[in-house]
């Protein structure tokens, strides 16, 4: 079930309803949960169910089968070991095995022999590289021993299958979001307007910059070759607020939606593309993978406790993992190195980026430096995103060189000028709004502080929306 659908709209005020009248103890909310979000989740394909209650049936098990073995370190390290590689097994399957078959085939060819591997038409489970990361999660800690296992099949259940977050992250941890379903929860206004509030925000961004930006990126992108060098940056510049607005307005609906039932999901984007340098861009964009990474990945690798060298190393392997986890494409494992170069690169120089405050802190506008660094950011994330869009290498190298080889302007090629327009606008509005949690929260000094500015906001958003939105587009990330 998308966010931006019909049967969305009535599903969640019914949820809401019965979540806070009619099952009001904790573990009847629980268990409406875990019933909502298979409902929410077989509406794709009720077949993607078994997997999902697989990975949960594993992941609590194993939780379980280390707390009874805790002593035995042995013992207990094969069960860890044993449900992510159960669980690894099933993303690889799904998501990378003709993948890997293809490339394996390609490059025995090379040396004369013909691997007799057949690939396999497989339809992707929605979001099984989000509840798996979030299912391996919770056994590390566990093993770990920074989060003890629940007992109750139902909370963990939830845990795993949350619908605001189930397909498309955030991606939550056991020790943050598990304790939420361990509680009784009430009710609060001032949460649920502020959600709602988030949530419209969200659907502004997707229905009506991403979607529109969508239709021009995807007409226009197949044509690369004939257009100009300008044509071509805006092409980038235009994906590069396609997928910021799709993703962050999918993660700004899904936290505004878990306020609806007292859940707080982790933030996981924080203005971006205000960002100074790369690093800062990649502490602010999908928050909750990068961290994700870094603590069950880079930091087990030695992290930054080690010499230069094998800190760049680390970065290298987690970059690439990470492109890798985007999908099953060497696109996405090159658009991964990138990033791992410009970090490499950061850390070799000593670049300093960590900054104390946002940019332009307690200033309308942002220093000359803090421009210049902003705007440099900016268009390495373009060229990264101009690899992360590209069908293949071989078209991704061929655009980058057509973007500084054809002629750099012609005038009958000026197009997306009205989705430009759109995005300035939503540059302007999370700029102002840029220390907050979201584009229209009201705290401290804001901008939406005054009653009349706020419900004024609220319809002329409501008639954008309803006005401008774009031809449906799926979210990009449901693919991952």
């Amino acid at each position: 079930m998308l966010f931006n659908s019909f049967e969305f709209l009535l599903f969640l005020p019914i949820v809401f309803i019965l979540y806070w009248h009619v099952f009001r103890k904790r573990k009847w909310q629980n268990l409406l949960i875990v019933i909502a979000s298979y409902f929410f989740y077989g509406w794709w394909d009720w077949r993607f169910l078994f997997l999902i209650a697989l990975t949960s049936l594993f992941s609590f098990g194993s939780g379980l089968l280390i707390e009874e073995y805790k002593r035995n370190k042995h013992i207990s390290r094969l069960i860890s070991a044993f449900n992510i590689i159960v669980n690894l097994s099933i993303l690889g399957v799904f998501k990378y095995y003709n993948f890997f078959v293809e490339n394996l085939d390609a490059l025995f060819g090379q040396l004369g022999y013909h691997l007799d591997w057949g690939t396999m038409h497989i339809i992707l489970p929605v979001g099984i590289s989000f509840y798996t990361f979030q299912a391996l999660s919770y056994t590390i800690d566990v093993y770990r021993g920074q989060i003890k296992p629940t007992k109750d099949i139902i909370e963990f259940f939830a845990y795993i299958s949350f619908f605001p977050q189930l397909v498309a992250g955030p991606i939550e941890r056991a020790t943050r979001l598990l304790p939420q379903f361990q509680k009784e929860r009430s009710f609060s206004y001032p949460k649920a307007v502020d959600g709602m509030r988030q949530m419209l925000w969200g659907f502004l961004k997707k229905l009506v910059i991403a979607d529109n930006c969508a239709m021009i990126v995807n007409h226009y992108w197949e044509q690369y070759n004939s257009l100009s060098g300008l044509s071509l940056f805006i092409l980038g510049v235009l994906f590069t607020f396609q997928i910021y607005c799709d993703f962050s307005g999918y993660s700004d609906i899904a936290i505004g939606c878990a306020r609806l039932f007292g859940i707080d999901l982790m933030r996981n984007f924080n203005f971006p593309y205000f960002s100074r340098s790369i690093p800062e861009f990649w502490r602010r964009w999908h928050i909750s993978l990068t961290t994700w990474f870094r603590d069950y990945i880079y930091f087990p690798l030695g992290g930054s406790r080690c010499d230069k060298w094998k800190i760049i190393r680390n970065v290298y392997i987690v970059w690439g993992i990470s492109g890798l986890w985007h999908g099953a494409n060497w696109t996405f494992v090159c658009w991964g190195l990138f990033h791992a170069t410009l970090l490499a690169i950061y850390n070799i120089f000593g670049i300093n980026t960590k900054y104390q405050h946002v940019a332009g802190y307690n200033k309308i506008l942002p220093s000359l430096k803090e421009f210049m660094q902003i705007s440099l950011t900016f268009f390495l994330a373009v060229i990264g995103w101009i690899l992360f869009r590209s069908e293949n290498i071989t078209q991704s190298i061929d655009f980058l060189r057509c973007m500084v080889s054809n002629d750099f302007f012609n005038p009958h090629q000026l197009f997306g000028m009205k989705c430009l327009g759109m995005c300035v606008i939503l540059i302007l509005v999370e700029w102002l709004q840029r220390d907050k949690q979201h584009a229209l929260q009201i705290s401290g000094i804001s901008l939406f502080k005054h009653k009349w500015v706020r419900w004024a906001t609220y319809y002329i958003l409501v008639i954008i929306i309803k006005s401008y939105t774009g031809v449906n587009q799926t979210f990009i990330y449901f693919q991952f």
